[in-house]
């Protein structure tokens, strides 16, 4: 007999988990209880879920008794702890950090790409891609399922939530800061009215642009680049892709950007491009240039698909598209991706 799984939300009180509560109330009712969970210092707080104040439990083993599905909304290390005592309560975790994302025995799946993956979880764990593959791969696997993918080039141009709470508050500082002065003149303005307050950038970001995010791997890249990289082969089922990566933080509070550079297998035209587009699900085609009509994050925020402008062939390449894309870091690239694999998993509950 089908039934409403159970379904515990881990990280309730954080910045993801808050857009997870919402989509919750937005989306169909296919759960059964809902558990908030977070850490012991939140636990006792109370918050809206589907139109009821539900109070907020503290992480423990005996937290996912009798539960079915779990989202996960917790640093690496907390989730590399818990996620695997969950599992082995027989709870399907849904992982949103970047813990599991590249073992071999966890898929990492997009629902707009790659469903099928989530039905094959030795681990009994699922893993949510990075917010910046996510605010472009969707787009990107549309393409790919019709022309076949080769390399891609990519400029990401991201926003400060991708850093938390501490990255929002400190752009809101920096911004005050700099407010009524006349900088960008001389170098170095800039830094001496921000003075020692970067937080979790190495540079001001407030009227700046900071070419780094994450932290230093080997040859100089960064840990977000070579996220890029490495998740989009395994998303995309093409372990040898050509990938390179270059992220950059502006000053934006929400909703990642990106310009793409993908090479196909064969010669690409345009209008079939963009037919592809259009018709895609989880994207939105936003592109008239000669109107000024494209995707910016000012347009974007608060929304779930990605959106998708400024295509156009490569120059000197007819086996090349140039793109313009942008993705709500919060939502679809977070909460609403791991809501989806929660509910892609449901099904099974359900299904009878």
């Amino acid at each position: 007999m089908s039934r409403k799984p159970t379904l515990a939300v881990v990280g309730a009180t954080g910045a993801v988990g808050t857009v997870m509560l919402q989509i919750l109330s937005q989306h169909a009712d296919i759960w059964g209880e809902i558990r908030l969970v977070a850490s012991p210092r939140s636990a006792g707080r109370k918050l809206a879920v589907r139109g009821a104040q539900t109070e907020v439990l503290a992480l423990s083993e005996d937290v996912f008794d009798g539960v079915d599905v779990a989202m996960f909304d917790v640093p690496d290390e907390v989730a590399a702890q818990w996620a695997p005592v969950a599992a082995a309560k027989g709870v399907v975790v849904v992982d949103n950090s970047a813990a599991f994302r590249m073992d071999p025995d966890v898929p990492l799946v997009v629902p707009e790409v790659n469903p099928h993956a989530a039905r094959v979880r030795p681990r009994g764990i699922v893993a949510n891609p990075n917010c910046t593959t996510l605010s472009m791969i969707v787009a990107v696997g549309a393409l790919h399922a019709e022309f076949g993918l080769r390399e891609l080039i990519v400029s990401s141009y991201q926003a400060v939530s991708g850093a938390g709470r501490e990255g929002v508050e400190t752009l809101r500082r920096q911004l005050k800061l700099v407010t009524g002065t006349e900088l960008g003149t001389s170098p170095g303005d800039v830094r001496r009215a921000v003075g020692d307050d970067t937080g979790p950038f190495p540079e001001p970001v407030a009227l700046n642009v900071v070419p780094w995010a994450g932290s230093l791997r080997e040859d100089g890249w960064s840990s977000e680049e070579m996220k890029v990289r490495d998740e989009s082969r395994k998303i995309l089922g093409l372990p040898s892709l050509r990938v390179a990566a270059t992220c950059v933080r502006v000053p934006v509070v929400t909703t990642h950007s990106l310009t793409v550079h993908a090479r196909f297998e064969d010669e690409v035209t345009v209008d079939r491009a963009r037919e592809i587009l259009a018709t895609a699900p989880g994207v939105v085609l936003f592109d008239n240039p000669a109107a000024g009509e494209f995707p910016t994050p000012a347009d974007v925020v608060g929304t779930d698909p990605t959106w998708v402008g400024r295509v156009r062939r490569a120059l000197d390449d007819p086996t090349a598209l140039e793109l313009f894309v942008c993705g709500d870091n919060l939502r679809k690239g977070a909460a609403l991706n791991t809501a989806q694999i929660a509910e892609l998993v449901a099904r099974e509950f359900t299904a009878g």
